[in-house]
């Protein structure tokens, strides 16, 4: 079989095109990767990783610089990230920074945060360990957060019973607020109460009005006075008894 000159030119041309297509993706995977740029490695250990995955983005000041490189089981309890970082943010990162696990938006990707760190000590060297703030354990968060909302729903259905039984004028707060003549009849108990006050205080008035002008009568200002000379002669011994000291027996002698 023949091949035409055209045939063949197309062929090249669309092998070239596809070569820097390809070229093109890996400069691109490359520059997200920073997979050809200075680079040091930094570890940290988490006791949950919350499904991190090598790849995932490493962020510090909001900006990717590195990516995570390993992934390891040390122990039951500890896993261990080995972090591929640019060379040139390395002075920013010290050695007491902290390293922690978020996400790329609501729903988006594991990423791995780095914060700056005391400005006054020295920067992490490479193969240096960063201090890991373990993630929440958003299954337990959820587990509490099911459980407030039982909660709240067992409240909600309580109210919503008993505001059902006072609008149908059950107890007696319902039986108050829908029956017109109970209302009435405690009304009227109210006024009543108000009016009985009333007197009593008017009462009350009048009776130390009437005190006060028998103090002044005639034929009792004898009775008064000698009232209120026993109450002072009562207080005035009393006084001296409080006053008076307490004497003490004389101690026995033992023979």
């Amino acid at each position: 079989m023949n091949i035409s000159a055209a045939q063949k030119t197309k062929t090249g041309l669309f092998v070239l095109v596809s070569l820097l297509l390809l070229l093109a993706l890996i400069f691109v995977i490359s520059k997200q990767k920073k997979l050809f740029g200075d680079t040091f490695l930094v570890k940290v250990q988490f006791k949950n990783i919350a499904g991190t995955k090598e790849g995932n983005f490493v962020r510090f000041a909001g900006i990717n610089i590195g990516t995570v490189e390993t992934i390891q089981i040390i122990n039951d309890s500890t896993v261990q990230l080995e972090l591929n970082i640019e060379k040139n943010v390395q002075p920013y990162i010290k050695s007491d920074a902290i390293a922690s696990i978020g996400s790329d938006g609501l729903m988006g990707d594991k990423l791995i945060l780095i914060s700056a760190g005391n400005s006054g000590s020295a920067p992490v060297k490479n193969g240096g360990m960063l201090q890991g703030n373990n993630p929440i354990n958003v299954d337990k968060v959820l587990n509490n957060l099911s459980k407030v909302t039982d909660n709240a729903i067992a409240i909600t259905d309580g109210i919503a019973l008993i505001v059902n039984k006072v609008n149908s004028g059950k107890g007696s707060i319902g039986r108050l607020l829908t029956d017109e003549k109970l209302a009435d009849d405690m009304e009227k108990t109210v006024a009543t109460a108000k009016a009985t006050a009333s007197n009593v205080s008017k009462t009350a008035v009048t009776v130390n009005e009437n005190m006060e002008a028998a103090k002044s009568s005639f034929l009792l200002k004898g009775y008064f006075k000698k009232k209120e000379r026993k109450r002072i002669r009562d207080s005035i011994e009393n006084a001296k008894k409080i006053n008076e000291p307490v004497q003490q027996e004389p101690v026995k002698k033992e023979k």
